[in-house]
C-alpha cells in the first residue's frame, strides 16, 4: 500500500501519516523532512531537481505513507500512490492545531528534523511564511485545489479518503491496516 496524505498545512498530515504508517509498518516519507535543509533553505525553491530525486528514491519501495503539499514532487508521488488521504477539516481545528504545534515547538526550541538546526521562534510568528499565517491565508485555496485534484483524471479509480473532522482518523487507519492484512 502507498498512500499519500494531502491536507492543509497544520491539519496534521505528518502525525496522521506517522500513526498510518507505523500501523502498517512501512516508511513514512516525511516531504518536510527531505524539503528543508540547515538555515531554512528548502529544496523545493533552491534545488526542485534533487528534492524529486530524493523523494523518488524514499518512493521506490513497495509501500510507503507520505505527507506533504509539494505540488514539485507530485509527479513523483501521486502516480505510485495506490490511495489518497485527505485531511479536510475546519478551519478552526487546523488554527487551533497549528498555533498549539507552533507555541509547543517554541516553547520547547526543540529541532524541527534532525541536522538541520531548524527551530521555531516566536519572533518569526508574524512572517507571512510562518505556518500559522500560511495556514490561516491557504486554508479556502487548498481546499478548492485538493477538490478539485482529488477528483481529476490523474487519480482515476484509486480510492480518496475525505477526512472532515479528526475522529474519523483512528477509523481509518483501522480500516487501512484490516485491508492491507494478508488472508
Amino acid at each position: 500500500m502507498r498512500v499519500v496524505v494531502v491536507g492543509t498545512s497544520g491539519s496534521g498530515k505528518t502525525t496522521f501519516a506517522r500513526h498510518l504508517a507505523d500501523a502498517l509498518g512501512v516508511p513514512q516519507l516525511e516531504l518536510d523532512a527531505v524539503n528543508w535543509q540547515a538555515d531554512w533553505r528548502d529544496l523545493n525553491t533552491h534545488d526542485p531537481a534533487e528534492f524529486a530525486r530524493r523523494v523518488g528514491d524514499l518512493a521506490a519501495p513497495e509501500a510507503w505513507v507520505s505527507d506533504g503539499n509539494y505540488s514539485k514532487v507530485r509527479h513523483v508521488l501521486w502516480p505510485r500512490a495506490t490511495r489518497f488521504v485527505w485531511l479536510d477539516y475546519p478551519r478552526s481545528v487546523v488554527m487551533r492545531r497549528v498555533v498549539w504545534r507552533s507555541f509547543s515547538r517554541a516553547v520547547t526550541g526543540r529541532e524541527l528534523w534532525a541536522g538541520t538546526g531548524n527551530r521555531e521562534e516566536f519572533r518569526r510568528w508574524l512572517d507571512k511564511e510562518h505556518p500559522i499565517r500560511w495556514a490561516w491565508d491557504t486554508w479556502a485555496r487548498n481546499r478548492r485545489r485538493y477538490a478539485e485534484a482529488l477528483a481529476g483524471p490523474e487519480i482515476g479509480e484509486r480510492p480518496v479518503h475525505r477526512l472532515r473532522h479528526p475522529r474519523q482518523a483512528r477509523p481509518l487507519i483501522e480500516a487501512l491496516v484490516a485491508e492491507a492484512l494478508p488472508i
